[in-house]
């Protein structure tokens, strides 16, 4: 079963036909999977898990063949653990102590990590396909995340599910409110024994296909099979027991300090209005605090006092929205926490739960302006392409904002090859990044080290060669610009072997796309055949020229013709020209859409322009020399 975290860490035309079961997954059937809550009035409560499946096929002896219990050290006991392989003739192998193991479980590769997370990791024995797994556990939470309250989210994997049921034992006092998408509720039976002062709710999911999960398409959760469960009656509660949870003795984990008032002073001395001040605050803490992610016990929702991650200069993105707005407050600027989801989930369950909620970014009212200090590479005006068109729930009022849809970003590349009579060509790229775009391509080149820069050079250039040619050199990389400007320039230069077929008729390909240019951008709209499910479709505003200066002697036999098009949200120009010697192409992509998000009727809507858009891109100058 698919658990979510509840640690708060800081991608041809639609057939009208029904939907394919194409997601699951043959190689197990989960036979069963019984999980049941027994919650106290504190909310502490005491989890039973009892599941087998079976390995239907041999491939998924690898993944399938241990099974990982999930802990908390601090909040958390794992009272039990009984697990065996169960043989297609009935023999069981019963499982030896030494083959439950206990680990970490691993931190980002992103950035450090200091957390309490643990894991139990059931390595089953003598594993084949045809075998049945058998796990039965408890874990016991001694210490609620939210005092008072319980909440769970919970989906199932893409396998056959023959009995999978969710069990929620509840003090009378604390009626659980749901959002069941594809789980259905099961009536008591006689034989059902509730505890004393309890009241129990319970689904089975309902099972059925699944679709397989189409690139870059939503969340699972926004559309597919769900149960989200809460005592929290409503988000604004939810938000004011996230507000509460501050570290004992701390107080208020966003209260200023004489230290911060001082450097937020002297940061903004001088600036001319209140977005300045604001963004070079956000700027600053992003800059200057690493991000390190501390969940020790309920870490995971609890912001360190600012004044702590002032002194330490690290926390994660509670703690680095704590500070920010800590700063803000010390020059008259009011701001509130806005929890939000970093990846691709864009709806959140009627229900309030954190298992949606991954990141906490920085919301100014008075400014309408969001702010993501956690957020190295994107300087503050800007956000995170994932936090773009998400709700936020905003923790001083505990109501809902929606995150810019779009924000400026333009990526402009021209690339020049001088072709000599052998066929060889020196080339010269140049890139420019605005807006958006900018501050993360000078920090992903800055950051590339030497001993790495021929690789990354080739990978700029994997477009810059025809198929199964090309043979490129290190090339230079320039990487003028400054922190704190929107724009970012990038020149390289390099050359290319057997770039033309000489003497004869040859074909020049008229799409040489660099790392992040006009054509990936297309090609990533356009790379589902046909799709079921709503997608990310962010705005595009990408500009290529193209020039290639010909030797003597050869001859421009045809041009391809000009495009020019618009359909909806997307508006696409090409123009091909001779330039004495030179041809010369240029290129320009828009896309805009109402939505963060587009539907699979908006895909199928778009279909025939990015068709036309791509035989463009395909497109060839046939040329002839002696």
């Amino acid at each position: 079963m698919l658990l979510f975290s509840v640690l708060l860490f800081c991608g041809p035309a639609l057939a009208h036909e029904a939907i394919r079961d194409t997601g699951t997954d043959p190689a197990v059937v989960i036979d069963r999977h019984i999980q049941h809550y027994v919650v106290e009035p504190s909310g502490a409560y005491l989890l039973t898990v009892d599941a087998a499946k079976t390995i239907v096929e041999q491939r998924a002896v690898q993944e399938h063949g241990q099974y990982y219990i999930s802990y908390n050290k601090t909040l958390d006991d794992v009272v039990a653990i009984d697990a065996y392989t169960l043989k297609p003739d009935g023999r069981r192998v019963p499982l030896r102590p030494d083959q439950i193991k206990d680990q970490q479980e691993a931190a980002s590769s992103d950035a450090p990590m200091f957390q309490d997370t643990r894991l139990k990791i059931v390595v089953f024995p003598e594993v084949a396909a045809g075998d049945q797994l058998v796990v039965r556990y408890t874990v016991r939470r001694n210490t609620p995340l939210f005092p008072g309250h319980f909440e769970d989210l919970s989906s199932s994997p893409f396998y056959l599910n023959k009995n999978f049921v969710l069990v929620y034992d509840m003090p009378a006092s604390m009626p659980l409110h749901a959002d069941a998408v594809g789980f259905v509720p099961v009536p008591l039976s006689p034989r059902d024994v509730v505890p004393a002062g309890h009241r129990r709710y319970q689904w089975r999911y309902a099972g059925g296909g699944n679709q397989r999960l189409e690139a870059d398409a939503v969340s699972y959760l926004d559309y597919g099979k769900r149960l989200a469960v809460s005592t929290f009656t409503d988000y604004a509660a939810f938000a004011r027991a996230f507000r509460a949870n501050t570290a004992p003795g701390t107080g208020s984990a966003t209260a200023s300090s004489p230290a911060i008032a001082t450097l937020a002073r002297q940061l903004t001395a001088g600036l001319p209005d209140a977005r300045a001040r604001a963004l070079a605050l956000s700027d600053w803490v992003r800059r200057n605090i690493r991000y390190v992610g501390v969940y020790i016990g309920p870490g995971g929702v609890v912001a360190h006092p600012a004044a702590t991650v002032l002194d330490n200069r690290y926390g994660d993105c509670k703690d680095h929205a704590a500070l920010l707005e800590a700063m803000l407050a010390a020059v008259g600027i009011g701001s509130t926490g806005a929890l939000v989801n970093s990846g691709n989930a864009y709806q959140l369950p009627d229900t309030p739960t954190l298992g949606v909620f991954n990141h906490m970014i920085t919301y100014v009212p008075s400014l309408d302006l969001y702010l993501d200090p956690t957020a190295e590479s994107t300087m503050a005006g800007y956000l995170p392409a994932g936090i773009l068109g998400k709700p936020a729930l905003l923790l001083a009022s505990g109501g809902f904002a929606m995150t810019p849809i779009l924000q400026p970003a333009r990526s402009r590349t021209t690339t020049w090859f001088d072709i000599g009579r052998d066929g060889r060509s020196r080339f010269k790229v140049s890139k420019t990044a605005s807006g958006a775009s900018a501050e993360p391509w000078r920090k992903t080149v800055r950051e590339t080290r030497l001993a790495e820069r021929d690789q990354f050079v080739r990978r700029m250039l994997q477009g810059l060669g025809q198929k199964g040619q090309g043979v490129f050199d290190a090339g230079k990389v320039d990487s003028p610009g400054k922190d704190g400007s929107d724009e970012y320039s990038l020149s390289l230069s390099g050359s290319s072997e057997h770039f033309l077929d000489l003497p004869g008729p040859s074909a020049l390909a008229t799409t040489y796309d660099v790392w992040g240019g006009l054509g990936e951008a297309v090609f990533t709209l356009g790379q589902e055949k046909e799709r079921y499910q709503a997608f990310v479709c962010p705005a595009i505003d990408a500009e290529d020229e193209t020039g290639f200066r010909l030797p003597k002697g050869v001859r421009v036999l045809a041009l391809p013709k000009p495009t020019s098009l618009m359909n909806g949200g997307i508006h696409y120009q090409s123009s091909y020209a001779r330039q004495g010697s030179a041809i010369v192409v240029k290129r320009r992509f828009t896309f805009r859409h109402g939505r963060a998000t587009c539907t699979p009727d908006d895909y199928r809507a778009m279909q025939p322009a990015l068709e036309r858009i791509m035989r463009d891109l395909r497109s060839q100058v046939v040329v002839s020399g002696r």
